[in-house]
């Protein structure tokens, strides 16, 4: 089902794309903003903002969003931007989910003269050369200020289990390195995502974890159940993306088993983004905090920035930050900047 979908939204962007090479002489520039998957409240948000500076351009230019259906997949993302690079779009944002993967392709992105950014996510370090620049969240910050919450409920430490969105994603690689040195108290061995915790300032990672998801939101409830079950003794459970959280009522149903020891700093449980969803969780005592990024912002930006570059513009600076909210039982009402 998966692969007919995706066939389906490549048709429809072949047929968008014979009709805008119909009418050279009043070209409309396409932009393509490429998630890791649709069917992520997160990505609907960066779509919200360039769909936005769609609108704002006036007819200058459109906004392709076209990704993956479901759960990411590296190789399915990849396929698209190879795509779009044949059919020579004007500029790409991309949110790589396997990173090694997306820098092959975008060789040929560059050999096309087709500008691209990252957002999001980046690429890996030797490939940073094949984007202008990456246009998103600090994710290293993310895990340093998902570690702090974490220490102000267990100053003394404990164990700890990390679930994170893939292994070669890494953005949210980075944000586990932020975990990690964070609550180490030092810089861990090796490159993001750093070295396991084992007992650095009393904290220490329980057996099996970190854990995986694959952006599959109902594994990670899954894998969150199965985890507190196998140790109900644990300190803090930290996903490094909104994972189960986005499953909405499935979410608030299972965790609500683990509210009285949130309530009671017996589990410290905060979780990467803040869309309303997540905030109404943690207005119910579902979850410890939230720290946040702004999707909305990628998108919007990253098609003003490509429009430039397409005009004969410089780039944005590299990187460029969109900042984080950070959001607490405290400043629930208020947290949300802009």
């Amino acid at each position: 089902m998966k692969k007919i979908l995706l066939g389906a939204a490549l048709a429809a962007f072949a047929l968008t794309f014979a009709a805008h090479d119909g009418h050279a002489a009043d070209k409309k520039l396409i932009f393509a903003l490429v998630p890791k998957n649709t069917n992520n409240p997160f990505f609907d948000q960066a779509r919200d903002g360039c769909k936005k500076a769609e609108k704002e351009a006036n007819g200058a230019f459109e906004c392709l969003y076209i990704g993956p259906d479901e759960h990411g997949g590296g190789d399915e993302e990849v396929q698209v931007v190879a795509d779009l690079i044949a059919k020579k779009v004007d500029g790409i944002a991309v949110s790589p989910s396997n990173a090694a993967a997306m820098g092959h392709v975008l060789v040929e992105a560059k050999k096309a003269g087709i500008p691209v950014l990252t957002f999001d996510a980046d690429l890996l370090a030797a490939d940073k050369g094949l984007r202008v620049a990456f246009v998103g969240t600090h994710n290293y910050e993310i895990g340093v200020n998902l570690a702090k919450m974490a220490q102000k409920i267990k100053p003394k430490g404990g164990s700890i289990c990390i679930q994170s969105g893939g292994a070669a994603a890494a953005n949210h690689n980075e944000r586990m390195q932020g975990i990690r040195d964070t609550l180490a108290g030092r810089a861990m061995a090796g490159d993001a995502p750093g070295a396991r915790l084992n007992g650095e300032n009393g904290w220490k990672e329980a057996d099996g974890c970190p854990l995986y998801t694959n952006d599959d939101f109902t594994v990670a409830l899954q894998q969150m159940q199965d985890i507190m079950g196998k140790y109900p003794n644990l300190d803090a459970f930290i996903p490094t993306g909104g994972f189960a959280e986005f499953l909405g009522q499935a979410y608030k149903t299972t965790a609500a088993k683990w509210k009285d020891k949130i309530a009671s700093g017996a589990l410290a449980l905060p979780f990467a983004d803040t869309l309303a969803i997540q905030i109404d969780d943690l207005k119910l005592g579902l979850a410890s905090g939230n720290v946040g990024q702004r999707p909305f912002d990628m998108g919007y930006k990253s098609m003003f920035y490509l429009n430039d570059m397409a005009h004969g513009k410089p780039g944005p600076k590299d990187p460029t930050y969109t900042g984080l909210d950070v959001c607490t039982p405290e400043n629930v009402n208020t947290c949300i900047g802009g």
